[in-house]
């Protein structure tokens, strides 16, 4: 049940009423979703772009935000403040480093989103943000510098219902980086930062950092639409990608109603 996930959820019929918000960078990233909305309505002259609906009796928000960190950290905390969402879905396309072992088509949770490229670039070679000693982000209990936690609950309904319903989910470490890979070189220096990194993209962290800071789960899904290598757009399939990533949000969806 959706309410075993979410404390304090108001519920109908067994149906969680609490609403969920759904970021994207651009609309070809939601529009599967914003399909099948029931009750459907689209705030265009609104700052952020958002269709309003339901689907499985939860009421969803999907926003188009744009491209890179400053616009995803925005739109994302607009979409908190107006709608008090108990779970911020993040989506889009991502590439894949080749080590990952991914494929163009295949679909990725975030275990964590890791700020690739906040730091400091010296002669010897990059460092962290923990090398300038200022968190992004510091609470009770923790200190946050370039890595930002998903919530573990959210991606462990997720690869549950993956295997589940026989679709491959790989969950592993996402990069957000301003200036995305266009090289096997630059690519092999992003995995070399970080360890197990197998995809990045261009909003990932700021999403999640927004929602870490107003204690909202984050759950980010995202479709492979190329991999990490000398740029040739030839290679990238973008609309696979992105139906495959908004197939499985719409059976997660369909799953936390029920």
């Amino acid at each position: 049940m959706f309410t075993k996930q979410f404390k304090n959820v108001p519920e109908t019929g067994g149906i969680a009423m609490k609403p969920v918000v759904i970021i994207s960078a651009i609309s070809r990233e939601t529009d599967m979703i914003v399909g099948c909305l029931q009750g459907v309505t689209r705030e265009k002259q609104s700052p952020f772009p958002c269709s309003n609906g339901t689907l499985g009796g939860i009421p969803l928000h999907v926003c188009t935000g744009g491209i890179g960190k400053a616009n995803a950290a925005a739109s994302t905390a607009a979409m908190l403040e107006r709608f008090k969402p108990q779970l911020v879905i993040n989506t889009g396309c991502a590439g894949a480093y080749p080590a990952s072992g991914l494929t163009i088509g295949d679909i990725v949770v975030a275990s964590d989103e890791i700020l690739g490229d906040d730091g400091v670039q010296t002669s010897s070679g990059w460092v962290g943000l923990d090398a300038i000693g200022i968190p992004v982000y510091k609470n009770r209990s923790s200190v946050y510098f370039n890595q930002i936690p998903l919530s573990v609950h959210a991606i462990a309904r997720a690869m549950q219902l993956a295997k589940r319903i026989g679709i491959r989910l790989t969950r592993g470490k996402s990069l957000t980086v301003s200036s995305c890979s266009g090289s096997v070189k630059q690519g092999e220096e992003m995995v070399g930062r970080f360890n197990g990194a197998i995809i990045e993209n261009m909003e990932g962290a700021a999403v999640a950092l927004t929602c870490l800071r107003y204690g909202v789960d984050c759950l980010e899904i995202r479709g492979i639409s190329n991999m990490v290598e000398e740029r040739n757009l030839d290679n990238w399939d973008i609309g696979r990608a992105v139906g495959e990533a908004q197939r499985f949000i719409i059976k997660y969806l369909e799953h936390l109603s029920m």
